[in-house]
């Protein structure tokens, strides 16, 4: 083999062996990269299953707390459902208010009485005062809600039923969740009671004056004597001041409330005149039967 083929040969080999290392170099690049994207890849998977884990431990967490939330709903409808359906025949022992005021004062004054144990005309005024209409309603009086939104009030326009409701089972204030729960609980109350039964329970669970409770104990401590011996004017003025008791005194009435007496001694005498206290006025349903 001649120099020149020798030397042709050795530079075929060099550039042959050149050509491999840049070859195998080129592979090991595309082999780091791969891997590169494999581990990125690998890496994303993990976070997307993490978070898909993640979504997927929140979703169940929240279908957990729904069905908790659905069986205290329903333990509580069921509670409330049977408490008004006892309440029909016995006498609650407390209210939500009661208890409230028990334990922000350390002591309330109440007494039970029946509602045939009080003048026809305490009731009357009861009525004549909040609630009018109360025997030609369902539980809500929807003219006097009207009336209380169109005048822009927050409140007003509570039916006694209502206002009843409120005060065995929820809360004083003004809140929408509360009004939001009186209306089952108003219609509930409406459902299983005679009106009469809702205006006994009312006149004995309502404040007269701050932790005092009840018809019998108003007719003690502010006028010194029984209930049974309350004059019309005298329940007039109880009934006055059953919106605002901590604040209203029936003997230091100011000249508006006055007259405010005086407007619901003649809507008594109306509502007997015209029928609308006959669901609830024990004399005359007494004669009837």
């Amino acid at each position: 083999m001649s120099g020149t083929e020798l030397g042709l040969t050795e530079f075929q080999t060099g550039a042959g062996d050149a050509w491999g290392g840049e070859q195998q170099d080129c592979e090991a690049r595309q082999l780091a990269k791969g891997k590169k994207k494999k581990e990125a890849a690998d890496k994303a998977g993990t976070q997307s299953n993490r978070s898909a884990t993640g979504i997927h431990v929140l979703r169940r967490g929240l279908r957990k707390l729904r069905t908790i939330l659905g069986y205290v709903a329903a333990g509580l409808t069921l509670i409330v459902t049977t408490a008004i359906a006892l309440f029909a025949f016995v006498n609650p022992p407390f209210t939500s208010v009661i208890a409230i005021e028990f334990f922000r004062l350390g002591s309330v004054d109440r007494e039970w009485v029946q509602i045939e144990t009080v003048p026809d005309h305490f009731p009357q005024s009861l009525v004549a005062a909040e609630d009018a209409d109360f025997c030609l309603h369902w539980g809500f009086d929807l003219d006097a809600i009207r009336s209380a939104a169109s005048a822009g009030y927050n409140s007003g326009g509570s039916s006694i039923s209502q206002q009843t409701a409120k005060n065995l089972f929820l809360w004083p204030g003004r809140s929408w969740l509360r009004k939001i729960l009186e209306v089952p609980i108003t219609l509930l109350v409406e459902a299983f009671w005679t009106k009469q039964r809702i205006i006994e329970v009312y006149m004995n669970i309502i404040e007269y004056d701050v932790g005092v409770f009840g018809v019998a104990e108003a007719a003690r401590q502010h006028f010194g004597k029984e209930p049974n011996e309350l004059t019309e004017v005298e329940s007039a003025r109880l009934a006055t001041i059953v919106p605002n008791p901590g604040q209203r005194n029936p003997f230091e009435l100011p000249p508006d409330l006055e007259k405010r007496v005086a407007m619901i001694q003649d809507g008594a005498q109306t509502i007997r005149k015209d029928g609308r206290s006959s669901c609830f006025d024990v004399r005359i349903n007494a004669k009837n039967s």
